[in-house]
């Protein structure tokens, strides 16, 4: 019986089997990748040597489903049929009752929200428990998705408002260094410079946050002088309504989950 199953082979299936590979969780023979389309069945292949890189559900101890929404049920019937035992979801807005129901039987569920920088190793990721979920159940999901970075245990209820801040909050960020970018390029800097100096600030900034004790408010106060130039950039940023822009981009991706988890 193989090991894990890593059932669909786009870029989150791929972050997930790099990661585990790399973090030495399992042998490439332990894990089989389920890809329909024979092209990038071949990528795979060549990218992950050892891996079995198959077309259909082999049996296995665990399964990921890496999936679009439209194709989650599917997998998880193919899965059910194979004698997976249990099973982590990645697929956005599919619910545990959905996956429950596609699986059927004692299979037992973990619903996962990851996010795309697990794609080099530095992902967060939520986890919810299914019905028939054990504490085993959870520490197995756990110790799959912490390959690829950090993992947070929630009640299924908050995974929309997992996905409106960490889910879709890569593209906050990249959209705030974009505009940062282009305001260095305004004020007179070289376009391959202002990206450079943008980029790293925010890398530097974010590695900051992670290793100090002190929280976002305590770190920006250290670098804010009163009367300097940050206290006018800083007021400029909230006389711009950037603050309250960012609670209403949260709350209506969070919205938008909740209402794709019901179509």
């Amino acid at each position: 019986m193989t090991r894990l199953a890593v059932i669909g082979g786009g870029r989150m299936g791929e972050a997930l089997l790099a990661g585990l590979l790399r973090a030495g969780w399992a042998d490439a023979a332990d894990i089989a990748v389920v890809e329909a389309v024979a092209d990038r069945r071949a990528v795979l292949a060549d990218r992950f040597p050892g891996v079995s890189v198959v077309e259909e559900v082999p049996s296995a101890g665990g399964a990921v489903v890496a999936v679009k929404p439209a194709d989650v049920a599917a997998a998880c019937r193919a899965a059910a049929a194979a004698g997976v035992e249990r099973l982590l979801s990645v697929a956005a807005g599919v619910t545990v009752a959905t996956l429950e129901e596609a699986l059927g039987g004692d299979v037992a569920v973990v619903r996962a929200m990851p996010n795309t920088p697990a794609l080099v190793g530095e992902g967060v990721a939520a986890i919810a428990a299914g019905s028939r979920a054990t504490e085993d159940d959870l520490a197995w999901a756990e110790g799959v998705l912490g390959a690829v970075g950090e993992v947070v245990r929630v009640p299924e209820r908050m995974l929309d408002a997992v996905t409106g801040l960490s889910g879709s909050g890569p593209a906050y960020v990249f959209l705030v260094v974009e505009a940062m970018v282009d305001a260095g390029v305004l004020v007179g800097l070289p376009r391959e410079v202002s990206e450079t100096l943008a980029t790293r600030t925010v890398l530097g900034a974010a590695r900051l946050l992670v290793e100090s004790d002190e929280g976002p408010e305590a770190l920006r106060g250290a670098v804010t002088s009163p009367g300097g130039t940050t206290a006018a950039g800083l007021l400029a940023l909230e006389r711009a309504g950037v603050r309250a822009a960012f609670l209403d981009a949260v709350s209506a991706a969070t919205d938008r989950s909740r209402q794709l988890g019901t179509a």
